[in-house]
């Protein structure tokens, strides 16, 4: 088996990763992650997690790369990573009583051959009505300020959920393992 890289400095892709119990290390990539004028959703995280594993592929040959990227959609609008406690109680409020969607970019490079697995997976979020008081008291909790949405669904942020739809809940926490998997065994890995 070819090894493993992670092209990633997210402890959230590290830990899920992990799960499969297969020997991996991790680089992180260096790319511009701008979203390119009247570029998709969808193109943008696909785009971008085939960029993440090909900016490693020169510097580590005969490996297998994973690349993942990650937004949320409310509506028709991208909303990223808050970063402050002011934004993310904007994003929540924003998305109270309605559905955030979540698109994970998934991208498998075999540096060696030069093959790219790429997909998208989505994640749909329906929220709770929130309250300000909620909201907040939420946000100083667990500070979510690096999470896109504005919170972290394998911690206290789960209370915020009035349900969710998809076919991998790990893709809402940035890697999803079902379909890497699947990708894995195309290119001849077993996991245990």
């Amino acid at each position: 088996m070819l090894p493993l890289l992670l092209a990633s400095s997210s402890a959230y892709r590290r830990e899920l990763l992990s799960r499969l119990r297969l020997p991996f290390t991790c680089c992180s990539p260096d790319i511009d992650e701008s979203h390119r004028p009247g570029e998709s959703a969808t193109a943008l995280v696909k785009r971008l997690a085939e960029e993440k594993a090909r900016a490693l592929a020169s510097s580590h040959p005969a490996h297998l790369i994973i690349g993942s990227d990650q937004v949320a959609v409310l509506g028709e609008r991208i909303i990223g990573k808050p970063h402050t406690f002011e934004k993310a109680r904007q994003q929540l409020l924003d998305a109270s009583g309605a559905s955030v969607t979540f698109l994970t970019g998934l991208a498998l490079l075999n540096s060696q051959t030069g093959h790219c697995q790429v997909d998208c997976v989505p994640f749909t979020v329906n929220m709770r009505t929130l309250d300000s008081t909620r909201i907040e008291r939420y946000l100083h909790a667990e500070q979510p300020y690096d999470c896109a949405g504005s919170f972290k669904a394998e911690g206290l942020g789960v209370s915020l959920f009035q349900s969710t739809a998809g076919s991998d809940a790990t893709s809402l926490i940035g890697l999803p393992l079902i379909r890497l998997v699947d990708m894995l065994l195309a290119e001849g890995v077993e996991t245990p």
